[in-house]
Order: structure tokens, then C-alpha cells, then sequence
């Protein structure tokens, strides 16, 4: 089966503009952290444009899994590069990314004293997460744990992600069931699998990989001859973007020792605008334009904002022409049958923990929930217009 991709030159402009205006929906919908964002792209770029299949989106989510950087974002340029290159990948991080930046960067200094933990409209749009995070995971079951043994894979992964969470858990997780996939299905792996064209060659993959290696080792090397703030400033986040393995509330703990001890926010104002940050869609790592934004303005926030997400985009670019080819040996396809089963205990797991533990503390909030799942699944009603519904009933129900 051929998979769909505009990247001819007359179909490139109408692919780009369909995907910026994709993402920014996304952008300006996507709450509830990285996993719910998941949830969120599955419903519009598989689901409802049908630009990829089930098991290319699983494949990529589990190869985000093991680069650094914000793993929904890089799911999100990695749908972008498929569809329409370089430029499809740049412009589907713009329009993911741009919403929340803009709220972060304009509004955090209002948004510093309000009480966000007692927010009902906030509260709400936990629920949402819950309910858009529990679809995806039905329609990826589905299709991706036909058999009893692959969901055994994806139970025992869930299992264990909820009873063991550390920061390389997951990757482990994905290798071990890759290993089990590789044993158990390498001979019957399907040949019908659909095929990836990423338009990017292999000599800009290895470029890219390169750069990052590059500024990861001169940008500390220079940081001590800089006069000026933005030097520091870019390698702090850029260091923090590159050490950081799924992304989301992992790089708080970096970004405080970095921002903190530097004078650039106090500790009051560093916890004041991640709670502002709570309250916007979009990557939690647009948290960077606020620390910016604090330290030197406006310009701050853009140079910390693109020093947080660069490497996120030298790693995707490297290794997903790389990944194109690979996926098509029949013992890789072997391999990804039991990481994509692992997938989907793994998201399985994040539905529990955090969505669940944190938005579900009451049977309100379960009826919410419930109503909110049904006009998702059944009644089909758009992604906006249930987030609305979401945060117009936490503020009733709270």
C-alpha cells in the first residue's frame, strides 16, 4: 500500500498550507502535556486526514521515544517531513509551537499570580486530555495488538512503565519488546506494510546529525569567551533540549539549574510561569520563551525557544531517512510489530498515570469524562469544540 505524500513541486504549496493550518489547530487545542498531544495528532493526522497509517504513526512515536528533545513535538516535524520535507517539518513545529510561545511570552507576567490549581476551566481541560488519550489508544489497539500475544506485550509494558519510571525506562522497554517482536514475528512480519518516503536525502540526515554533535561540544567551549547574554543563553537550553529523552516535565529540573543560579528568574517567578504554563495548549517546552522573555525580552524568548527545539530537529531529520529504510527488512518489521504493541501499553500506562491520577478525583469528573469520550468517538464532534465543552464543564462541576 502507497502512502499518500504531496511533495510534488505543484502540491507542495496546498500540502504546506494544509499542514500549517493542521498544527495550528493543534497548537491551539493540544492540552494536557506530551502523551495527550499524542492522543491529539492520532485524531487529526490519522484519523481524520488519513495522511499516515496506524503503523507508521506507532513507528515514529516509538523512534521519538529514544531521540532527545520534546517527543510529541518530534512526532509532530516528523509528519511534517514526511508530508512535505524540510520545510513541511519546519512549518508544522511553527504552527504546534507558536500559540503557546505567544501566551507564555505576552501574558506569563499576568498570568504569574493566578491560582491556576484551583481553575475549574483548567481542571476541565485535564478531563479532555483524559478522554482524547483513551480514543487513540482504542483505535491503536485495534490495529496494532490483533493477537493475544501482542496484547500481552502491550499489558506487560504497561505494567511496567507504571511500576518502574525512570528517565530511560521507555527506551528500554521499546528495545525489549523489539527483541521479542524480532523472535516471534521476523517469519510472519506482513510484506503489505505501507511504505514511507521521507524527502530528505541521507547526505542532509548525516549533516544534521553532525550539527548537533558540533554545538553540543563548542557551545560550552565558547560560553566562557561570550560578552553578551544570548551565548550563555542559547547553550543553557540548548544542552537542556539535548539531554532530555521524552520530553515534557523531565527538563523542569534542568531548566531550574540552569535559569535560576544564572539570576535569570528568581525561584518564585521560575514556579509561577510553569504554573502559567499549565494553562496554554501546545509543548510544555515553549516554557522556554517565558524563562527567556524573563532574563532578556522578547529576543530572549525567540533565542531560547529555538535553543530548546533545535535539537529536537537535528535528531528527527537525521535518523528518519535513515529509519525509512530500515523499516522495510523483514526482520525490522518483525522487530516494530512488538514495539508498536509496546506503544501501546506505554500509552496505556500514561492514561493512569498522570492523565487519570490527576484529572479524574471525583464522579463528576468520571461523568465528564465519560460524556466527553462519547462525543468524541460517537457523536465525531470536532477536537475544539470538545476542548470548549471540557472547560466549560470543569467550571461547572468544580
Amino acid at each position: 500500500m502507497k502512502e499518500e505524500n504531496d511533495c510534488n513541486p505543484k502540491s507542495k504549496p496546498l500540502a504546506l498550507l494544509e499542514l500549517f493550518a493542521a498544527s495550528t489547530k493543534l497548537g491551539l487545542t493540544s492540552f494536557g502535556g506530551p502523551i495527550a498531544h499524542l492522543g491529539y495528532f492520532h485524531d487529526e493526522y490519522v484519523t481524520r486526514r488519513k495522511w499516515i497509517d496506524e503503523r507508521v504513526y506507532a513507528e515514529l512515536v516509538a523512534l521519538c521515544q529514544f531521540l532527545p528533545g520534546p517527543a510529541s513535538s518530534q512526532v509532530g516535524i516528523g509528519i511534517g517531513l514526511i508530508r512535505a520535507g524540510l520545510l513541511g517539518g519546519a512549518v508544522a513545529w511553527i504552527g504546534f509551537t507558536l500559540p503557546s510561545f505567544l501566551a507564555l511570552t505576552l501574558f506569563a507576567f499576568l498570568l504569574q499570580g493566578y491560582p491556576m490549581d484551583a481553575a475549574g476551566w483548567i481542571h476541565g481541560l485535564k478531563i479532555v486530555a483524559v478522554a482524547i488519550v483513551a480514543h487513540a489508544i482504542i483505535g491503536m489497539g485495534q490495529k496494532l495488538t490483533p493477537d493475544r500475544n501482542r496484547v500481552a506485550i502491550a499489558v506487560i509494558s504497561a505494567t511496567v512503565t507504571l511500576s518502574w519510571q525512570t528517565a530511560f525506562s521507555q527506551a528500554l522497554l521499546i528495545v525489549a519488546a523489539g527483541l521479542i517482536g524480532l523472535l516471534m514475528y521476523s517469519k510472519t512480519a506482513p510484506s503489505d506494510f505501507s511504505s514511507l518516503s521521507v524527502p530528505v536525502s541521507r547526505g542532509t540526515a548525516a549533516l544534521c546529525l553532525g550539527l548537533f554533535a558540533s554545538l553540543w561540544i563548542a557551545l560550552p567551549l565558547l560560553r566562557p569567551f561570550s560578552n553578551t547574554g544570548f551565548l550563555p543563553l542559547f547553550d543553557s537550553f540548548y544542552r537542556a533540549g539535548s539531554l532530555v529523552f521524552g520530553g515534557g516535565h523531565v527538563v523542569l529540573p534542568l531548566l531550574e539549574r540552569e535559569a535560576v543560579p544564572a539570576g535569570w528568574v528568581t525561584s518564585e517567578d521560575f514556579l509561577a510561569g510553569y504554573g502559567a504554563a499549565q494553562a496554554v495548549p501546545g509543548p510544555l517546552f515553549t516554557f522556554a520563551g517565558y524563562l527567556g522573555a524573563m532574563a532578556f525580552g522578547f529576543s530572549g524568548a525567540v533565542v531560547a525557544t529555538l535553543a530548546i527545539f533545535l535539537p529536537a530537529f537535528f535528531m528527527i531529520i537525521g535518523a528518519l531517512p535513515f529509519w525509512s529504510s530500515l523499516r522495510s527488512i523483514p526482520k525490522v518489521q518483525g522487530a516494530l510489530m512488538g514495539i508498536n504493541a509496546a506503544v501501546v501499553g506505554i500509552l496505556l500506562a500514561a492514561l493512569y498515570d498522570p492523565l487519570w491520577t490527576t484529572a479524574i478525583l471525583s464522579p463528576a469528573d468520571f461523568a465528564l469524562a465519560m460524556i466527553l469520550f462519547v462525543l468524541i468517538a460517537v457523536w465525531k464532534w470536532p477536537p475544539w469544540i470538545v476542548v470548549a465543552a471540557s472547560a466549560a464543564g470543569g467550571m461547572l462541576i468544580s
